[in-house]
């Protein structure tokens, strides 16, 4: 089976999955997040920008399970689907997210990605990430829009942490909306 159809059957089997755990336990889940992020954006931390498209983004995060300096700790996975067929990745994460005043919120994670993109390219147009597994590293800042929406700014970042000589990372930009459970 091709990597792009390997994602979209891991999508909808991560989409069901939701709601069934949604009915078993109120508890499990607290967020689901969809958004749409411009692909391998220049100007932060990747080399230069290779790739095209838009990502299509959902991320699940859990029910917290600890507090950290006034924010809450929660383990979340994700997807990121690029619609050109350049790289995608599958991650997971620890996240920690605390309240800026009354409706605003800010997050900021660490984790792992694996991504179906080159590693090591023998042509100069293609993204070289160095590793099948990634550093994941992503950053949030939004405001509630109800008691269950919100809409934030999602910057995230893949990179091998220069573990490899071959490390040109990728940076992704976008909006995302949030349904709270």
């Amino acid at each position: 089976m091709e990597p792009k159809k390997k994602f979209i059957v891991f999508l909808l089997f991560f989409s069901s999955s939701f709601s069934s755990a949604q009915e078993e336990s109120d508890k499990l889940f607290d967020e689901l997040k969809f958004g749409l992020l411009a692909h391998d954006v220049e100007g932060f931390w990747s080399n230069s920008k290779r790739e095209q498209g838009v990502d299509i983004n959902v991320e699940g995060i859990f029910s917290p399970f600890a507090n950290l300096l006034g924010g809450e700790i929660q383990p979340a996975v994700g997807v990121s689907i690029n619609s050109h067929g350049d790289t995608s990745k599958l991650y997971a994460d620890a996240l920690w997210k605390f309240t800026v005043g009354d409706y605003c919120f800010a997050g900021i994670g660490l984790g792992i990605a694996v991504h179906n993109g080159e590693t090591h390219p023998e042509e100069s147009d293609m993204k070289a990430l160095g590793s099948r597994f990634l550093t994941h590293l992503p950053l949030e800042i939004g405001c509630s829009v109800t008691s269950r929406y919100s809409l934030s700014a999602y910057f995230d970042h893949i990179s091998n942490g220069g573990t490899n000589h071959t490390n040109q990372g990728m940076d992704t930009l976008g909006l995302r909306i949030g349904y709270k459970f």
